[in-house]
């Protein structure tokens, strides 16, 4: 990886185009080096689909639910209780984090009444003690992409191998 690829990445992020006539609009990076480390991106991973961005809220999924789960210790129950949380339909991400919590679940919904089904969901599984969510009355930052957290130079710095 080097700053051409972080820059061909940022390009993809901040402007959420994918093809590379457009990338090299954007990075004045010739298409033919874009395409071959697309490519390159690819292969390592790094990008993984073309998929588009939603606007959740313009879908009608407006309300975000972020919720603390507090689930009964045992063996490998971080990952069971996890792929169970993961299956409640709603659900976009669980995390299984260190300290009082064991999961954080956070899930999009249109209504009190769809967030009222999805809590009761998680509270029944087995293992589940018991739960705490929260509404997002606003959003302050919603960056879909986190490499646009970053300036160019401190990912180079962090992520080039010298």
């Amino acid at each position: 990886m080097d700053k051409k690829d972080i820059k061909i990445l940022q390009a993809i992020a901040e402007e959420g185009i994918n093809s590379p006539e457009k990338i090299e609009e954007c990075t004045d990076i010739p298409k033919s080096t874009v395409h071959y480390r697309l490519n390159q991106l690819r292969e390592q991973g790094i990008i993984k689909n073309d998929i588009c961005d939603m606007d959740l809220s313009e879908l009608g999924l407006s309300i975000t639910v972020i919720s603390e789960v507090y689930a009964e210790f045992g063996e490998g129950y971080h990952e069971t209780v996890g792929e169970e949380l993961a299956e409640v339909e709603g659900v976009n991400q669980v995390y299984f984090t260190m300290g009082d919590t064991d999961f954080i679940v956070i899930a999009n919904v249109t209504d009190r009444a769809m967030a009222e089904s999805l809590v009761s969901d998680y509270e029944s599984i087995d293992k589940i003690d018991r739960t705490s969510s929260r509404f997002v009355i606003t959003r302050v930052k919603n960056e879909s992409h986190p490499i646009n957290d970053f300036g160019a130079d401190t990912l180079a710095d962090a992520l080039i191998e010298e």
